[in-house]
């Protein structure tokens, strides 16, 4: 697997990490809160345990990464480490693009961001190996 399907990869991973954080961790946070729609303390606090619930769900899918990206560099196995990597990467553009689809504008930006970093893995690893 090349270095830049790596790259873009360590970075999705990183951004999932983050999401984790904010979902789980600081989400009852206004400025955190307020991001994922809900304006509300009380619209918070009704959301909190999704949040949090979903956070994990990100943190799993960057702990895939990771674990993928150790057996690349390890040497150890390599294709269950690149398969790792792009099985996780692709959950990862999935959910991006389902987000796109499910509330349109409302989370656009957020999609994108989601699905930028995965989906330029997959370009790197599908154009170069």
């Amino acid at each position: 697997m090349n270095i830049f399907s790596q790259v873009f990869a360590s970075l999705a991973a990183l951004l999932h990490v983050l999401i984790f954080c904010m979902e789980s961790l600081w989400f009852m946070q206004p400025g955190i809160h307020r991001r994922f729609g809900a304006l509300t303390t009380a619209d918070a606090e009704a959301r909190r345990l999704f949040a949090f619930n979903q956070g994990f769900y990100n943190l799993f899918l960057a702990i895939g990464i990771i674990v993928g990206l150790v057996l690349l560099q390890a040497g150890s196995d390599v294709v269950a480490g690149r398969t790792l990597v792009l099985f996780n990467c692709a959950c990862m553009l999935g959910a991006g693009v389902v987000l796109v689809i499910s509330a349109g504008k409302q989370m656009l930006r957020a999609g994108i961001i989601q699905a930028l970093f995965p989906a330029l893995a997959w370009g790197f690893w599908l154009a170069l190996g």
